[in-house]
């Protein structure tokens, strides 16, 4: 049984609560003693839900991409289906790392999000929808790396379906403030990671309930996890 990491997670929760409960409970009484024990245990299942993730590879970092990926579950409601971390050929220049964050796939359309956490203290801008700056950086690279994913998620889903499947990259950015809702530059939407939901939501519909499926079907047998379990 301890073999199973949930229960020796809960098994930690148990202990750790009952040692402070205990040691509250000699020195104040049992009252806050029992109050301190399930402090210990919801404060722990707090954090544990932070770092939770569908992709194990996410569990240790990558903050941004789980923060996007917990936004986007409130979607399936909605008719939206989604994999996460997926692999995608990489382009001859060492532009790409070969990998969808979010492949999002529902009645707007299919898009692909590269979640993206960047120094708060650098302010982002844009020059005439055609270049990104993160204080004095230029960002080609990662406007490049999502459009080239993108393209590739495209061509290798039309080939499986037989039919065109327009897939639009955007960038989710956590960190720094972002002066607009969503700015298009170079081909790629570029929006501030909280509002990755409502990027999605905003959309009309342009794909059936049978389309949504399908093309998801295909992404999931042509499109491998990155991280394979």
């Amino acid at each position: 049984m301890l073999d199973d990491p949930r229960v020796r997670r809960w098994a930690w929760r148990i202990g750790a609560a009952v040692v402070a409960g205990v040691a509250v409970l000699v020195l104040f009484g049992w009252r806050l003693g029992v109050a301190v024990a399930i402090l210990v245990v919801v404060g722990d299942l707090v954090r544990s839900s932070r770092k939770s993730s569908s992709v194990a590879a996410w569990q240790k970092s990558s903050a941004a991409e789980r923060r996007t990926e917990r936004q986007l579950k409130a979607l399936q409601r909605s008719g939206y289906l989604v994999l996460h971390a997926r692999a995608v050929p990489r382009d001859d220049d060492g532009v790409s790392d070969g990998r969808i964050d979010h492949l999002v796939i529902g009645p707007s359309g299919v898009y692909a999000i590269d979640s993206e956490k960047w120094d708060k203290r650098l302010p982002v801008r844009t020059m005439s929808h055609m270049k990104l700056f993160h204080g004095p950086f230029n960002k080609k690279d990662r406007l490049d790396e999502a459009r080239w994913e993108a393209q590739m998620a495209s061509s290798i889903l039309a080939d499986r379906v037989g039919f065109e499947v327009p897939v639009q990259p955007s960038v989710a950015i956590y960190g720094p403030s972002i002066p607009w809702k969503v700015m298009r530059v170079r081909d790629v939407d570029v929006y501030a990671g909280n509002r990755a939901r409502a990027y999605l939501r905003r959309r009309p519909k342009i794909l059936t309930d049978g389309d949504v499926r399908r093309i998801f079907s295909a992404a999931e047998k042509a499109l491998p996890p990155k991280y394979p379990d």
